[in-house]
């Protein structure tokens, strides 16, 4: 299982949509992968989570997240491969880890959290609450956002992640998220012709 949690080698730069649910990360992974002209790799977990739905009505169990950790990393390295220099990712391992800390008091599967932990990303957009609910089959808690937010930014802090937080409409999270990616292109040229 180790082998499927573990992000391939690359020289692109990956970009990871954090935070928490109907935060506008879908969209702002589409917007900028367009942008950008690459590749942005889907939430798996909705997948897998939607089609368990549909089948028996059941909602996420613990025995599921390193199934739907395999998933996302199976996508993820898929993407890499057809990346065009940047890659965008609608969510990765730490994000299914702050879940699992939330919502199975504070137990997460060993593997999950050791490649949660040493996947490689180069920024973090933590996408802020001012953005409306969207219910859905598998959202939950709309109540809760401010104190998952909160969650999360914390455990961005906590590993000493490079991070911004993107706030506004549609049109201002994207020019916001496209001036700190420019600002990271240029420092990652300027290191590179050192």
């Amino acid at each position: 299982m180790e082998e499927k949690l573990k992000q391939q080698p690359s020289n692109c730069i990956k970009v990871v949509l954090f935070g928490p649910e109907s935060t506008g990360k879908t969209t702002l992974s589409k917007q900028l992968a367009e942008h950008y002209n690459t590749q942005w790799v889907p939430e798996y977990m909705r997948e897998y989570l939607q089609k368990k739905w549909d089948q028996s009505k059941e909602t996420c169990t613990y025995e599921d997240l390193l199934p739907i950790a395999k998933g996302q990393m199976k996508l993820e390295n898929e993407m890499t491969l057809k990346a065009n220099k940047l890659l965008f990712s609608d969510t990765n391992l730490l994000e299914l880890k702050v879940y699992s800390e939330v919502y199975y008091n504070e137990s997460v599967p060993e593997e999950l959290n050791k490649f949660s932990l040493e996947n490689h990303y180069d920024l973090y957009l933590l996408t802020y609450i001012d953005t409306p609910w969207i219910p859905d089959d598998l959202r939950d808690k709309p109540e809760e956002r401010e104190k998952m937010f909160s969650r999360f930014k914390e455990s961005l802090e906590k590993y000493k992640l490079p991070y911004a937080v993107i706030k506004g409409d549609k049109v201002s999270r994207l020019k916001q998220a496209v001036t700190i990616i420019d600002q990271l292109i240029i420092k990652r040229k300027s290191e590179h012709n050192r």
